[in-house]
């Protein structure tokens, strides 16, 4: 007989989740009791039904009677509830699937009611008994035929209670053109239009051929279908195939149990875009997430953790699941559920999110006082708002323990003082922190704010970067990296700058001001003549790429003014209605600019939702810093970046890109800034650096007190109570000399670094009126800012600007090669870390200029070295110029070997260069020098041929490998690199 889909999968998913085989006759019978937390089989033949019934209806007759006291005194109420569910069934096709889905939904969940009472009293129908599980009956059939217009036989169905609440479809696991997309289409496109009545009453569908199972709700589209993953699943992160890891994963998200969990708890209705009902049932990672908060709530040991969910994985709708499962949990008392952004658009987006998805009980706060005064009333509802509205919060505003506070986004506002006063105001509250992008730095950490030290990592729940694109949750990105060719003709500029200090008779220190305000890199980024190529760089890739395939594109610029830059530019290719700018102003923008370019929060929405809709006539989204954050556009698919962004503020503006939409296959970054270093370093957060983090700003904590009295030993005398002029004079007085201010200052200094790493740790509370005290002296006596830089800027910087702007010359663009940020790209970065890490690397060079200690040349060349590793730490100069002396020391280092006889490690792997750049990399070194010195030191490694100095063919063919090697990252018209770089090769044989 061999293997097909019936032996071999339907089969199985009936004997994993049944006990029974149906390969083997003999076990089939049916059960005496199909009640108890377990499915039973029963054979079609055996169902008491007409194959055009939907409903068991013996077995849901029994159900009601069983569960409802007032049905068992009047059996033949069950024929009036059952009259009901009939009525909703035949009504699918006038009303739809989705919407009689709904109806019926209340009724599972128990919230209709008839008038089954004393003197007709209406009073709630159970069909289910949530409370005692082991109530219900649970039944699985399969080859169950169903006959409406048309006969149709899914796989397998589920019945609870003799209602079907799911059905599965199976496929052959032994033909390659075969997958479960196949079972999924057959129940998607076939049997919910032919047969929508069985569908009515269903909680979930999935779909598996044996390898891979995916599971959707009723009119989900198949790329929203998803795969389940098991809990604490230790096993490796690819995805595993075969019968045995389905055959677990079916029997975990089966679980008679969890499928009604997923009923009562994980079932939303909501609105699309087009107005339209859909249903939403929770991916793995969101069903999880929210049970691990509600479980250490009703544990109540443990008050805070940390869900660390990537970009695009659904945290909104985890927390709409989560607060709406607390809030219907009765040993929690009515609790109030506080959702906190940090960000406006963030507060509209939430606020939308749970509103679409008709949650009862939500509140939204418009000002610090109705915040405020909710929280002192005792308000028990769902309470939605930003973080600001606790600035100035009393302490104790709120004592309950009941309060849970759900941190969107939890990172920046929420780890300083704003979260410690919100702290201090609910001191008894759970605290929950959600975020895709996790900041590990001992002044701004995530995992010191939210994360429970009981947690292994810092988090109680992690969804990665790998495991959202193996699961489909979100798409992988493609970088496009664009070099733009910029010649700065600085002769020119000199002598225009010269005539231009003349003109307006400027003194040189007036004329250093303007040259340092005016050569920042803002300046050259927005030299007309580059935005002008950008932006035709931009239209010939939207026409070739985007636009045929019905996508649309956002547009980061460097700043507001870059924004309108590129929206006139944009317009000369396009027409004015196809890009829009979302920019804020300012209360210091001229008139006109605010008039034509402000965008208020009711005109940023419409902009959203007409941008959001595929058909409407807007292409281009025009931004520097509005909507990189909680912004879900899915026919958003590409990204025209000239923005340096960095760390977690890239990976949220990246991963605008990720979300799925039909015929989508991945996001794309066309990046002209050159970010894609950072986008790596970004990724790589390994666990071992969040502990020594966190360990360390554990040991800060005890050297607050004596640093805040080292501080507070300046003014010894003096009173700290009196406000006003002489209190402040009083305190001025105690530091009168420069001296006293510097050694003050120096204090002051470190409790205020010390103080912003453990912010919001309530030790900090102890200490605030005295630190407040403290950075008030501190902003009197500091010497007052620059203002004639910034009094000339705004006289002349217009000018300045217009002079720099007319000698910056604009090449080609510059198409490098695509980097693809998928998942086992993001495998490999998450799970294999370089063990040695950048201080095993710093020995290097130690041991090799070791061998030559007391020698004044290598003392002098370590000297440079060490400059040059400054200069870099420090954003002084380019990663080319890095590269071009590195190159220089490298071969002066390989000459002043041989001038000592000592000999070459030929044999070794590294190469001079490279071991020099290992001693001097850092974490901030960007990914793409290691790859230039790589492949110099590849070409000393290939062309070692002796005497190859001595001939003019091996002189042409090193030349001609290192021109190849340059011409990768478009840097073999690098005259002065070329050379050093060739003179270093030149000089290593």
């Amino acid at each position: 007989m061999g293997f097909n889909e019936l032996n071999s999968v339907e089969h199985y998913i009936i004997k994993q989740l049944t006990g029974v085989n149906l390969n083997n006759q003999n076990s089939v019978k049916e059960p005496s009791n199909t009640y108890g937390l377990q499915w039973n089989f029963v054979a079609p033949k055996d169902l008491k039904r007409e194959t055009s019934d939907v409903f068991l209806y013996e077995n849901l007759r029994t159900a009601l009677i069983k569960l409802n006291p007032e049905i068992a005194k009047q059996p033949n109420y069950a024929d009036e509830v059952i009259y009901k569910l009939r009525a909703i069934i035949v009504a699918v096709n006038q009303v739809g699937l989705v919407k009689a889905n709904e109806e019926f939904f209340k009724w599972l969940t128990g919230e209709k009611t008839m008038p089954f009472g004393e003197n007709n009293r209406h009073v709630p129908v159970k069909l289910i008994d949530f409370k005692n599980l082991e109530e219900n009956e649970f039944i699985a059939t399969n080859q169950f035929r169903f006959q409406q217009r048309e006969t149709k036989i899914p796989d397998v169905v589920f019945f609870i209670n003799g209602i079907p609440v799911v059905v599965g479809e199976a496929k052959t696991p032994i033909r390659p053109a075969v997958s479960w997309l196949d079972g999924a289409h057959e129940v998607h496109d076939i049997y919910e239009n032919s047969i929508p009545q069985l569908f009515v009453p269903n909680i979930l569908s999935f779909a598996t051929e044996g390898k891979e199972l995916f599971y959707g709700a009723v009119r989900c589209p198949l790329e929203f279908w998803a795969p389940w993953r098991l809990e604490n699943n230790d096993d490796q992160l690819a995805k595993q195939l075969g019968l045995s890891e389905i055959g677990k994963e079916l029997s975990d998200l089966l679980k008679p149990e969890r499928i009604l969990d997923i009923l009562q708890n994980f079932s939303l209705f909501s609105s699309n875009t087009k107005k339209q009902r859909i249903k939403i049932i929770p991916r793995f990672q969101q069903y999880e997430g929210a049970n691990k908060i509600v479980a250490r709530v009703k544990e109540g040991k443990i008050k805070k953790g940390l869900i660390w969910h990537f970009q695009g994985s659904g945290k909104s709708l985890l927390m709409v699941f989560a607060a709406q499962k607390l809030r219907k949990a009765q040993e929690l008392k009515s609790p109030t559920v506080l959702v906190l952004v940090d960000r406006t658009d963030l507060d509209t987006q939430i606020s939308s999110t749970f509103n679409t998805a008709d949650i009862a009980n939500v509140e939204t706060t418009d000002s610090i006082s109705e915040l405020q005064e909710m929280l002192a009333r005792d308000t028990r509802k769902i309470i939605i708002s930003t973080i600001f509205k606790f600035r100035d919060a009393t302490p104790n505003m709120n004592t309950r323990d009941n309060i849970i506070v759900l941190v969107d986004e939890a990172h920046r506002t929420q780890e300083g003082d704003l979260g410690r006063q919100m702290r201090a105001a609910l001191p008894n509250a759970f605290l929950f922190g959600l975020t895709g992008t996790p900041v590990n730095k001992a002044d701004k950490n995530t995992f010191w704010a939210f994360g429970a030290e009981e947690d292994q990592g810092g988090y109680m729940s992690r969804y990665t970067f790998h495991d959202s694109i193996r699961d489909e949750a979100t798409l992988p990105l493609h970088f496009e990296p664009r070099l733009v060719d910029v010649h700065v003709d600085i002769e020119n500029i000199d002598k225009k700058m010269k005539e231009f200090k003349a003109s307006v008779d400027l003194s040189s220190e007036e004329l250093n001001i303007l040259n340092q305000k005016s050569a920042k890199m803002a300046a050259f980024l927005k030299s007309p003549e580059r935005v002008a190529k950008i932006t035709e760089d931009i239209a010939i890739h939207f026409k070739e790429k985007v636009a045929p395939h019905g996508f649309k594109a956002m547009i980061v610029t460097p700043d507001r003014h870059a924004c309108v830059q590129y929206k006139e530019q944009l317009d000369k290719y396009f027409s004015e209605n196809e890009s829009v700018v979302v920019i804020s102003t300012t209360a210091n923008d001229k008139p006109e600019f605010k008039q034509k370019w402000a965008c208020d929060k009711g005109k940023q929405e419409k902009i959203v939702e007409t941008f959001c809709d595929p058909s409407s006539h807007v292409k281009f989204i025009i931004v520097t810093a509005k909507l990189l954050t909680g912004f879900d556009a899915p026919v958003l698919q590409t990204m025209y970046l000239d923005k340096s962004i960095k760390d977690h503020t890239l990976l949220q503006a990246i991963c605008r890109t990720n979300r799925l939409f039909k015929g989508k296959k991945f996001g794309r970054i066309v990046d002209y800034y050159g970010v894609f270093d950072d986008a790596a370093k970004a990724l790589q957060f390994d666990e071992e650096s969040v502990k020594q983090v966190i360990t360390n700003l554990s040991n800060l904590r005890s050297k607050l007190p004596e640093a805040m009295a080292e501080a507070l030993s300046h003014f010894k005398g003096v009173d700290r109570k009196i406000d006003g002029f002489e209190g402040l004079e009083n305190a001025q007085n105690a530091i009168k000399d420069d001296a006293a201010k510097d050694a003050f200052a120096k204090d002051y200094k470190y409790v205020s670094k010390l103080w912003e790493s453990l912010s919001p740790d309530a030790i900090l509370d102890d200490y605030n009126e005295d630190y407040k005290w403290l950075t008030q002296v501190f902003e009197s006596v500091k010497p007052a800012s620059n203002n004639l830089g910034k009094l000339l800027w705004f006289t002349l910087g217009a000018q300045t600007t217009k002079l720099i702007h007319e000698n910056i010359h604009v090449g080609e663009v510059h198409k490098l090669n695509e980097f693809v940020l998928d998942a086992d790209v993001i495998e490999n970065i998450f799970n294999n870390p370089d063990p040695k890490k950048a201080k095993e690397l710093q020995k290097v060079l130690v041991k090799r200029f070791k061998k030559h200690a007391g020698d004044p040349k290598f003392k002098k060349l370590s000297e440079r070295l060490e400059a040059l590793r400054n200069k870099a730490e420090l954003g002084l100069i380019t990663s080319i110029e890095f590269v071009k002396e590195l190159c220089k020391i490298a071969k002066e280092t390989v000459e002043a070997e041989k001038e000592s006889e000592e000999t070459l490690q030929e044999k070794s792997p590294k190469a001079a260069l490279t071991e020099l750049f290992l001693e001097l990399k850092t974490e901030e070194t960007p990914a793409v020098v290691e790859r230039i010195v790589t492949d110099i030191d590849g070409i000393v490694r290939i062309v070692n041929f002796p005497g190859w100095q001595t001939t003019s063919t091996g002189e042409r063919e090193v030349q001609k490998s290192l021109r190849k090697a340059l011409l990768k990252y478009k840097l073999h018209k690098d005259q002065m690199l070329f050379e050093r770089a060739y003179a270093y090769i030149k000089e290593y044989y």
